[in-house]
């Protein structure tokens, strides 16, 4: 995109003149407003790929109109006029988005070097916008992630709203869940997908290196540092930094992270400069942060500087409705990496994959899938192709109603016995389901008794009460 049509809004005839004169002999299409209320007028007719604006004009002033130009059109370039060299104009014309500014009495030279810088600009910011075109077309959200589970409507929500916004996002999950991918979604579909992402296991890297990764170091600060390193918060530098295994980062590490989010600068280790970084975190785990807070393994004050936007990724079978569709995902994948003869599954293997559990998740899915395509000749593969997988392998626990538990459980404890030489039963079962209960509510309301009373139903001193009875020790929430 370069330069073609220019709005020029300024009160003085003189001034409009002058610049329709020059701004035409160099083969520029000019429209000229005598007050911001014209200005705008004409900005919402036609499109401008450059306003030359007057700070102080009648009715609507420049600055205002900057800001109204900006929310509509943000990739428009803006150069601001001002009568008064005054630091405030100039500082707050560049906050609100213009290019740049000129100081009346102004020199015509000086105008063309702007108009130039403001060409180049122009070129790069459309170079810049075809980018991140081909990389939403690559990485679309729709396709980042598969699954139409409701819980997977309910992550498709959530990335749609906190994608387009800077806060920090802290995504739980199990391993193999697919908590990268759900990263990868949130940058490429942000104001800063033009930028880095980059990831950083901190499980992966010894403590001593972990440092020298995140905030790089200076030549010397260490035994081994013969040169300057530039670290990864650098590096990402306007992007976003995507933490993997937070819950594994040493406490003094987290106290270093938990500054750099509230003061948004680092120092270089062995360094004394502090260095300003513009990067988005999101950071994941697959560990109860909450409860490593409570274990004292985990800072509380970075937990809550993390944990602005919760995203929690729910394990496969948690969504085995998904499965047919990651099958087929994963099987078209293979076909164009691996060239198998596979080419889906039979009825009966999607039905013996729907069964399983999945401790591995999605990872586990993606790998069985494609194993089991490199070693079969067939078309469609059959519950023989995934002899890892029992055929008649039963849903566990997980899978079952809370009723079919109890009833399983209740039958297990009882038929050794005769339950006709029990007595009181019923307030033994009722006893022992009670504590685990309300020590469970507790646990999630972190002992606020108001709360558990409510979500459990009853009244506040029928809660009390039972506590005592039961002997819940309140301390340890």
């Amino acid at each position: 995109m370069s330069i073609q049509r220019i709005l020029v809004a300024d009160d003085e005839e003189s001034i409009r003149w002058v610049l329709r004169k020059a701004l035409t002999k160099q083969g520029f299409t000019v429209d000229l407003a005598a007050d911001g209320a014209e200005a705008k007028a004409l900005f919402l007719r036609r499109r401008y790929d450059l306003a030359i604006l007057d700070i102080k004009m009648p009715d609507v002033s420049g600055l205002e109109l900057l800001k109204f130009f900006q929310e509509q059109r943000p990739e428009m370039l803006v150069i601001i006029i001002t009568a008064e060299s005054s630091m405030k104009n100039a500082v707050e014309a560049m906050k609100l988005g213009a290019y740049d500014y000129l100081t009346k009495p102004f020199d015509l030279d000086a105008l063309d070097a702007i108009i130039v810088k403001a060409q180049k600009a122009a070129v790069a910011a459309e170079e810049v916008y075809r980018l991140k075109s081909e990389l939403k077309d690559q990485y679309p959200l729709e396709r980042a992630i598969i699954g139409k589970s409701k819980p997977m409507q309910e992550i498709y929500k959530m990335l749609g709203r906190v994608a387009p916004t800077d806060v920090t996002v802290l995504i739980t999950g199990e391993s193999g869940t697919g908590k990268e991918l759900v990263a990868r979604a949130i940058h490429y579909n942000s104001p800063r997908v033009g930028k880095a992402f980059l990831a950083l296991n901190c499980a992966a890297i010894p403590r001593e290196l972990l440092e020298s990764e995140l905030f790089g170091h200076e030549k010397g600060a260490f035994t081994g540092a013969t040169e300057r390193k530039i670290g990864k918060f650098e590096q990402a530098g306007g992007g976003t930094l995507f933490l993997d295994e937070i819950g594994d980062m040493p406490l003094d590490l987290q106290a270093k992270l938990l500054r750099v989010l509230q003061e948004r600068e680092i120092t270089r280790t062995g360094g004394t400069t502090s260095i300003p970084v513009d990067v988005r975190i999101v950071a994941a785990t697959n560990q109860n942060l909450r409860e490593q807070v409570h274990n004292r393994e985990f800072r509380e004050d970075l937990f809550y500087r993390l944990n602005v936007v919760p995203i929690a990724i729910p394990p496969l079978r948690e969504r085995r409705d998904d499965i047919p569709l990651l099958v087929e995902y994963f099987i078209t994948r293979a076909q164009e990496e691996l060239n198998v003869t596979a080419r889906g599954c039979t009825k009966e293997a999607i039905a013996l994959l729907k069964r399983y559990d999945w401790p591995g998740n999605v990872r586990e899915l993606e790998n069985t899938l494609k194993r089991a395509a490199l070693l079969s000749s067939d078309q469609l593969l059959t519950p023989a192709d995934f002899p890892g997988l029992s055929a008649d392998a039963p849903r566990k626990e997980a899978d079952e109603s809370l009723e079919a538990l109890i009833t399983n459980k209740l039958q297990a404890t009882f038929s050794p016995m005769d339950v006709n030489e029990l007595c009181n039963l019923y307030q033994m079962v009722l006893h022992q389901m009670e504590r685990p209960l309300l020590s469970l509510i507790l646990e999630k309301t972190r002992g606020n008794q108001v709360r558990a009373a409510e979500i459990l139903g009853i009244n506040r001193n029928t809660l009390r009460k039972k506590i005592q009875v039961l002997d819940i020790d309140l301390k340890q929430f």
